[in-house]
């Protein structure tokens, strides 16, 4: 599983110019999904994100997460995060989960982030989407069970 985690002031999804997805300050999540990857992962990377200190206190220190100041979060399936682009010219995606399989996990993932506290909009798996993120800070964090 690979995770872009940007902490945004608002973001939205857009396909054929109609909003599917929209959020105020929170996450975007841009997710991921590996061949090897399991149920299990995906609850581990969800209560990651819902509990992630990427938020300031009144001193300006990252010490709260998302649940902890009633952010929204948006979760957008990314096959691309799995690109490998070190020969030839054009991406390979070998590492990538098939499609059903990811959505599957996918699905999975979304579910265990509304478990938490925060109301969860998502694009449309698949879809040719246009995501409008505007980061905040920026913060942008990379997460994943191959990452370091």
């Amino acid at each position: 599983m690979r995770i872009v985690l940007q902490r945004v002031s608002h973001a939205c999804v857009t396909i054929d110019e109609q909003v599917v997805g929209a959020i105020g300050p929170g996450l975007v999540l841009l997710v991921g999904v590996g061949e090897n990857d399991d149920e299990a992962e995906m609850r581990f990377w969800a209560q990651k994100c819902l509990n992630l200190r990427v938020f300031a206190d009144d001193t300006g220190k990252m010490n709260h997460s998302v649940q902890e100041v009633q952010g929204e979060i948006l979760a957008v399936s990314q096959f691309t995060l799995f690109g490998q682009c070190r020969k030839g010219r054009r991406p390979g995606f070998s590492s990538a989960a098939n499609p059903e399989r990811a959505n599957a996990l996918y699905e999975t993932f979304v579910a265990a982030l509304k478990e938490g506290t925060c109301p969860v909009a998502t694009g449309v798996f698949q879809a040719d989407m246009q995501v409008d993120i505007h980061n905040d800070g920026p913060v942008t964090l990379l997460l994943g069970s191959d990452l370091s």
